[in-house]
């Protein structure tokens, strides 16, 4: 049985729309709407935000608060690691997805021999750099900075040197860089990306697994093929951002896309990832309540995530 942590991250200046942090306390509110004691079961830590950052000019236009994004990868990456290290399982409630870079980070951290995987459920890749990214949003960012790419060979933008030493920082924390290997990630339900991140991923072939495989294979032969394609890997990581869902359902989320994930198929998938004992870090990631009726998003976030929690108390 394992020993739950929740890590909540309520920031969100990582993100192009506004309120995704405000993403917890509605997956929060979803949970006492369902009559569920979820929330008081389990130690829980808040990390401190630089949300403020919202109101200032932006310094950085292609990397947007990436001083503030630097900052939250010290305070998340320190957090997961010690959580790891207590023998908890860290289970990451994050506003907005640039912090899963820090969750990465402070996975490695903690156990720096392992070698890890990534299941990475989103509709996009969050393969840019502050050198390629068309919105300069460093939600679009965290995969790149774990993989410790530039993608300089497809550079759009002449980034200043504050920036770069910003971007160097999130490659190089907990000074491990790479954190995971590009052939060590698999993403699930990828339908939204750009040629920059088209390059990279074929440049390392990264596997992608569409939304219309999970369909036809069904969860369970994707969850053994996936496991299988990652066998050499000590450990296991999965992050899912609700974009990957279906856009008829995922309008309480800054950027739904088409062609996703229905919930019982997302909830299905995780459910069956998380029985697998190398996963060692679970992560729900843009919610936002603000663009949301009845609260739809984060009921669905919540059923997935006590699913998958009381998965893991059983293992």
């Amino acid at each position: 049985m394992k020993n739950i942590k929740l890590i909540e991250v309520p920031s969100e200046i990582g993100a192009g729309t506004r309120g995704s942090s405000l993403g917890i306390d509605a997956i929060k509110i979803a949970a006492m709407d369902f009559m569920s004691n979820f929330f008081i079961h389990f130690p829980s830590e808040k990390i401190p935000h630089e949300n403020k950052m919202l109101y200032e000019p932006i310094e950085s236009p292609y990397a947007k608060r990436i001083k503030g994004v630097a900052t939250m990868y010290e305070r998340v990456s320190k957090s997961v690691s010690e959580t790891l290290k207590n023998n908890f399982f860290p289970v990451v409630l994050s506003g907005d997805h640039s912090t899963a870079g820090a969750t990465i980070a402070g996975i490695k951290m903690a156990k720096p021999k392992s070698k890890l995987g990534v299941i990475w459920i989103d509709a996009h890749a969050d393969l840019h750099t502050p050198y390629t990214t068309p919105s300069g949003n460093m939600h679009g960012m965290p995969i790149a900075a774990s993989i410790n790419e530039d993608n300089e060979d497809y550079a759009v933008h002449e980034v200043d040197e504050e920036t770069k030493r910003y971007w160097n920082q999130l490659k190089q924390i907990g000074k491990i860089a790479p954190k995971v290997l590009p052939e060590d990630i698999v993403f699930i339900s990828l339908r939204d990306f750009e040629k920059e991140e088209k390059h990279l991923i074929e440049k390392h072939g990264m596997k992608v697994i569409t939304t219309n495989e999970v369909r036809r294979k069904g969860a369970e032969n994707v969850v053994r093929s996936v496991i299988r394609y990652l066998s050499d890997c000590t450990d296991i990581y999965i992050s899912f951002d609700v974009d990957s869902l279906d856009s008829s359902i995922s309008k309480g989320t800054g950027t739904p896309v088409s062609n996703g994930l229905r919930e019982r198929e997302a909830e299905d998938l995780i459910s069956k990832f998380v029985q697998n004992r190398k996963v060692c870090c679970f992560e729900i990631t843009e919610v936002n309540p603000t663009l949301d009726k009845e609260n739809l998003m984060s009921e669905i976030a919540f059923n997935i995530l006590q699913r998958s929690v009381n998965i893991l108390l059983m293992n």
